[in-house]
């Protein structure tokens, strides 16, 4: 009797190694740039310290931290990593200036998700998932290290430890979460989630029992046994190939092709280095920005330099007191205009221009979580 084409379908699969078969799920992981090969804002950032905010180098992964410390850093893309894996970036961060943390201060390294994207874990259901990190990390201080699970939608967090054993020495490290029936995540476009490498953390902050079962936000429980990586100039952290998946084993890491990797890199930010417009007056053009990918939500529009205001049917047009500045004036998710003022002597309304790069200039359209 000839088998169908299913059953034949289901013993070959039958057959294969289950590795194999679970790496033929095409976007099982969650994270977005866990190999850290996209870079848009630059591939470098010196002297980061309090009340920076969120710095980001590597695309969805920023650096980020609470309190009032002295402690700086260098974060870049960096070239180093374990060999025979087939990546070709990480995430570096060096230390540049010490400190001791205060009570409440905490360093840590970031990435985000919206809600709507971790809907088949189906978190708060009887049916909830286990998941599964797993990454590579190299540090020069060994020891004891938190990652921090918190679901922003429910202020419920679990942490984990793991350890870095030999120094400056790759190692991957498997992180195992239980499943939360409590509370589900919203479905939206909106930060339900959080994962951070804790890298620094107070007092406070270790003073209770390390939070590795799911439970409500106890400033206690966050990152007890946690070291401090900003205690000594010349610490550095490397960490790439991070993966987030459903279920309690880790598969073999999931490289998107690099157009795909960016394009969702995009959703949250992007540069934009060309626009069409026309003269309003003889002092303000609006320019229509296209974004590449349409942005999680109506993004802020700012630029990184000035830019070249160019005629289409003349000479560039090059006055030197001119303010080339870039302020938004309407944008959503998919187009934005912008208006480009304090000219003088400009042709009259409707006349047609354009942006061209000039000096390294860009249109920056975020969106980040």
């Amino acid at each position: 009797m000839a088998l169908s084409k299913i059953d034949l379908a289901n013993q070959v699969e039958n057959q294969l190694p289950q590795s194999l078969v679970a790496d033929n799920v095409n976007f099982r992981n969650i994270i977005i740039n866990g190999d850290m090969s996209i870079a848009q804002r630059g591939t470098s950032v010196s002297g980061i310290t309090n009340a920076d905010g969120d710095v980001f180098v590597n695309d969805r992964f920023c650096w980020s931290e609470s309190g009032s410390m002295t402690s700086t850093f260098t974060m870049s893309q960096d070239t180093d990593v374990p060999s025979g894996q087939g990546f070709a970036k990480s995430l570096k961060l060096e230390c540049t200036a010490t400190d001791t943390p205060a009570a409440a201060e905490r360093i840590r390294i970031e990435t985000r998700f919206e809600g709507q994207n971790l809907q088949y874990l189906k978190k708060g259901t009887s049916s909830a998932e286990s998941w599964t990190l797993s990454f590579w990390v190299k540090s020069n201080k060994t020891g004891t290290y938190i990652v921090n699970f918190r679901d922003e939608d429910n202020t419920r967090i679990v942490s984990k430890a793991y350890t870095i054993n030999s120094a400056s020495t790759w190692e991957k490290k498997t992180i195992t979460v239980a499943p939360d029936t409590t509370d589900p995540f919203d479905n939206d476009n909106g930060h339900s989630l959080t994962i951070a490498w804790i890298l620094s953390a107070g007092s406070s902050l270790q003073s209770g029992s390390l939070a590795d079962v799911w439970q409500d936000y106890d400033n206690a429980n966050y990152a007890n046994g946690q070291l401090n990586f900003a205690d000594t100039i010349g610490n550095e952290i490397y960490i790439t190939g991070v993966q987030l998946e459903a279920g309690t084993t880790a598969s073999d890491f999931e490289f998107l092709p690099f157009d795909v990797n960016l394009r969702r890199c995009e959703r949250y930010y992007q540069l934009i280095d060309i626009a069409n417009g026309n003269t309003q007056s003889t002092t303000k053009i609006t320019f229509n920005v296209p974004y590449r990918t349409e942005t999680r939500a109506t993004p802020s529009v700012s630029q990184t330099a000035v830019f070249k205001i160019t005629n289409y049917y003349s000479v560039d047009y090059t006055q030197s007191s001119v303010n080339y500045n870039i302020v938004a004036s309407r944008a959503t998710n998919r187009a934005a205009e912008t208006e480009a003022d304090n000219f003088s002597g400009l042709t009259g309304s409707g006349t047609p221009y354009g942006l061209i790069p000039n000096e390294g200039g860009k249109i920056i359209l975020s969106s980040e979580l």
